[in-house]
């Protein structure tokens, strides 16, 4: 009785383990394309997080302006979807061959999951995914308390407040071909899923930060801002000015200016350069 019974027991264990096998074997067979999947959604997140921050640099209250979408997906597409082993060269596009691309984004049979950097990769802009910067934008109050003060602040430092900037970028999976062998139909939901990631990133791209200090006196060279600019006008307030500095001078504590308090006294009435913070150039090495 014993030894049937450990027969038995036997035998309920090989159905068992086979029956765990029809179910592990097709996941332990996924599971290299689930990796693969998740590595290009993660490449696509932070290919979106560089063309928003390219954003904080390059903007249109900016010297430089924005680049524009085109060299942004030239960008994203050679520095996140190629292969980073390759060099990246000044002006550098991914081509669509073996030594750019990524040799993990393949399919079962070594084809390629982005077909073209062309064509399978998008850069586009806000919620509507529009093709152009301006579309990146989407409405906000933050400028309201500068709007509403007696001077409105905001326009007479010629800052802008476009609200949040967004950009997005995708891109399209290619379909799994068809598996040949015993577990052919593990593959079969990934043959024709039309798998496409899109990932955002919403920034504040412009904080009212000024590039230097040329661009801190172009704003506040505005005598709504500082009336004291008034007393620069040759034809004007100059003479008033060089008449007042000697008695500003003279009503100052000796040691707000340094001495000998000649030809640098007064309150520098209009003078915006004598403010500049600027730092040496030894400094800048």
């Amino acid at each position: 009785m014993t030894a049937q019974r450990s027969h038995g027991q036997g035998g309920q264990a090989l159905t068992e383990f086979i029956v765990i096998c029809l179910v592990l074997v097709p996941l332990f067979l996924l599971i290299p394309f689930i990796a693969k999947y998740q590595d290009m959604a993660h490449a696509t997140e932070m290919a979106s997080r560089y063309v928003a921050f390219e954003a904080m640099t390059r903007n249109d209250n900016a010297k430089d302006g924005f680049k524009s979408p085109t060299q942004l997906k030239e960008e994203v597409a050679r520095r996140f979807f190629s292969n980073a082993e390759a060099a990246i060269k000044t002006n550098d596009t991914a081509g669509d061959f073996a030594a750019h691309r990524k040799p993990f984004w393949v399919d079962q049979n070594g084809d390629p999951l982005i077909k073209t950097f062309g064509n399978d990769i998008t850069v586009s802009f806000g919620e509507a995914s529009g093709p152009n910067h301006a579309n990146a934008y989407v409405a906000a109050n933050d400028g309201e308390p500068f709007e509403h003060s007696a001077i409105n602040v905001r326009d007479a430092l010629g800052l802008k407040a476009p609200g949040l900037y967004r950009a997005n970028v995708s891109i399209t999976v290619a379909d799994l071909p068809s598996f040949a062998g015993n577990f052919a139909q593990t593959f079969e939901t990934f043959k024709n899923i039309g798998l496409t990631m899109t990932r955002s990133t919403t920034i504040l791209v412009d904080g009212w930060q000024a590039a230097d200090p040329d661009q801190v006196i172009s704003r506040i060279n505005n005598e709504r801002v500082v009336p004291g600019v008034v007393f620069e006008d040759p034809n004007k307030f100059k003479p008033a000015k060089v008449a007042l500095d000697p008695l500003i001078g003279a009503a100052e504590l000796p040691k707000t200016f340094p001495v000998p308090c000649i030809t640098h006294c007064g309150a520098r009435l209009g003078e915006l350069d004598f403010w500049r913070d600027d730092i040496p150039a030894d400094r800048r090495r």
